[in-house]
């Protein structure tokens, strides 16, 4: 009897043995729990630094208005402030001394960002030309103004046509003012002389928008020697007109910006390709040589103001 009690007994000491031992393993397989770092204000306030330092490496400095400034008044330190911005505007200040002392030549409004263009006096077209040019709308249509297709920084010939009438015994089609810079169609423009957009960056919407205008515009702003004004305004009087488009491979243009006069060039070759024009501009049929058989002396052309003459020497 003692024997099978003390075998019963094992039998339950060994079972207890063994589920011990199996919620031991059990326990022992089980992941620990991290515990989460506990955010300290200091922690959060090196790390919102650390970003804000970062940020304002990247930003560049804008000089701003900091309330209105009247025209023609020159502006002080306590007028302008520096900005960080996450892209400065094409050809802003970013020094306070770019700005101190000049005279803004119109009212700016407190927020307005300076550029040079701030304190240059006159409007798009008058900073688009030189002192010997003179900006000179022509009414174009698509057929004068070349389909459509003119646009700023073309060079075109002022071609003029004379019909065959009473003061004009013979009709003619002659190139009355060569190489003329486009300067504008309609209401888009090209470069200022210190090489800035006349107008503002335009959105993608806009720029379509825009050339889609261009191509109905019924105007066409030129860049006229000063030599030649007169004439142009004549031949819009007296005749037909039509643009010509000269070839881009001529780098005229290029010539322009790189300081080259060309107006005593385009002054001669007007000149010498005029045909009747005079003689029509001054209400007159041209006359035939003298009965005696001499050559007759060249007249020479002269303009002052919007009177033409002739002057035989």
């Amino acid at each position: 009897m003692n024997s099978r009690i003390t075998m019963g007994l094992a039998g339950l000491l060994l079972l207890g043995a063994i589920f011990v031992g199996y919620w031991g393993l059990v326990l022992s397989r089980q992941p620990v729990p991290a515990v989460a770092p506990v955010a300290t204000p200091t922690a959060a306030v090196t790390v919102e630094k650390t970003v804000a330092a970062a940020e304002d490496q990247t930003r560049q400095p804008v000089v701003v208005l900091i309330h209105d400034v009247p025209p023609f008044t020159p502006l002080t330190a306590a007028d302008l402030a520096v900005e960080k911005l996450r892209s400065a505007p094409a050809g802003s200040l970013n020094n306070l001394d770019q700005a101190i002392g000049r005279t803004p030549w119109r009212r700016l409004s407190a927020g307005t960002w300076l550029s040079d263009d701030s304190f240059e006096a006159g409007g798009t077209l008058a900073r688009m030309i030189r002192s010997n040019e003179r900006a000179l709308t022509v009414a174009v249509d698509e057929v004068i103004g070349a389909a459509g297709q003119l646009v700023p920084g073309d060079y075109v010939d002022v071609l003029l046509f004379l019909r065959q009438d009473t003061s004009n015994l013979q009709q003619s089609a002659q190139i009355v003012v060569p190489a003329m810079r486009v300067l504008g169609v309609g209401e888009q423009f090209g470069l200022t002389n210190d090489g800035q957009p006349a107008t503002p960056a335009l959105s993608a919407d806009d720029r379509l928008k825009q050339d889609q205008r261009r191509i109905a515009a019924r105007t066409v702003v030129l860049a006229v020697p000063e030599q030649l004004l007169s004439r142009l305004m004549l031949a819009t009087q007296v005749g037909t007109l039509r643009l010509a488009v000269r070839s881009s491979e001529e780098q005229r243009l290029a010539k322009y910006w790189a300081g080259e006069n060309q107006a005593p060039g385009k002054l001669d070759s007007a000149n010498s390709q005029l045909f009747q024009f005079t003689q029509l501009a001054l209400g007159a049929a041209p006359k035939g040589p003298p009965s005696g058989g001499a050559a007759p002396r060249r007249a020479i052309e002269v303009i002052r103001g919007n009177q033409l003459t002739q002057q035989t020497p």
